[in-house]
């Protein structure tokens, strides 16, 4: 004689049927399909195969490898950072706990994709990196619109504009009025001519219209604006003022310096010379002293805001 059924799982038995007949299925149906279902090994839940694919280097050179790998790594953190934006841009009530909790885990992640980047500027062989690169113009990091995503999902979009160009517009000024002066435009010019390179030419031509989108459907539920909406006493909670001004130098001072660190290390030659990154001006791109982009200008000094990198580059750049 079986063993008949405890109550904890006749109440589920019932929670399911009522799931599946306010959708009009039968469970019986559902159920019987489980009897035939096989379990899910963890080589297959994670496509384990298919993920060891994904890398097809340009060259033979073997520190090519560790660069494209590194760089799909970088690319999944972005998404694990991007489905945390997502959340908090979508909650209609949220609350400080909430915020915090998710700029926890944002923040997290930056540390851990900045902490690694000893992959890149200690992980290869500068003579390879340099033969490998070349082989793959137009091709940048710059070309990384998951990162342009993180920041349209972050701030009030006036503060992507071009620092020279800020002061013609408002919070309210039309998205896409101001998106003509983004400053990430700055970074993929052609050193003796100032114009466009190809790098760019292909990054707007594939991502514009989706970027300038988002950043429209962002304008009233980025994290500023969401923690705007905030009580005054949740607002003034020390630990999250903490935690937003740990997100702006993770993003706009940590990250690009850690490349810009990279950079000097494997490039730093005449820049007339050499096509660094795809051909982006990366000396003037990436310190964050010339861009001055900064997430929450409101909850900086003045001087803080004035030395907006500095700090990062005694310590790193000149171990002081």
């Amino acid at each position: 004689m079986s063993k008949p059924f405890s109550e904890d799982i006749l109440n589920l038995v019932h929670k399911l049927e009522e799931k599946y007949k306010s959708m009009g299925q039968d469970l019986a149906s559902y159920l019987e399909g489980r009897l035939y279902e096989d379990y899910v090994p963890y080589w297959d839940y994670v496509h384990l195969d298919t993920l060891l694919t994904l890398q097809k280097p340009k060259t033979q050179i073997p520190d090519e490898m560790i660069f494209v790998m590194y760089h799909q790594v970088t690319e999944l953190y972005f998404k694990m950072i991007l489905h945390e934006l997502e959340q908090i841009a979508s909650n209609t009530r949220i609350t400080g706990d909430y915020l915090r909790e998710k700029l926890k885990r944002i923040n997290r992640y930056f540390i851990i994709l900045t902490d690694s980047f000893t992959v890149m500027s200690e992980g290869m062989e500068q003579k390879q990196f340099l033969e490998f690169r070349m082989a793959l113009l137009p091709a940048s990091g710059f070309q990384s619109a998951q990162y342009r995503m993180i920041e349209i999902a972050s701030t009030e979009f006036i503060n992507l504009v071009s620092k020279d160009y800020r002061n013609r517009f408002t919070n309210d000024s039309p998205v896409s009025e101001m998106y003509k002066y983004i400053y990430w435009q700055a970074g993929a010019t052609v050193l003796a001519t100032g114009e466009k390179t190809l790098t760019l030419r292909q990054f707007e031509l594939k991502y514009n219209e989706q970027l300038l989108e988002m950043a429209e459907a962002y304008q009233h539920k980025n994290v500023w604006k969401k923690y705007l909406s905030l009580s005054i006493e949740e607002r003034e909670n020390p630990e999250l003022l903490e935690m937003l001004r740990d997100l702006d130098l993770n993003v706009n001072v940590n990250w690009p310096l850690a490349h810009y660190k990279t950079a000097v290390a494997y490039l730093q030659r005449n820049p007339v010379d050499i096509a660094a990154t795809g051909g982006t001006n990366w000396q003037k791109y990436l310190p964050p002293r010339f861009q001055k982009r900064i997430f929450f200008p409101e909850l900086w000094t003045a001087e803080e805001m004035e030395n907006w990198g500095k700090t990062w580059v005694r310590k790193h750049v000149f171990m002081e």
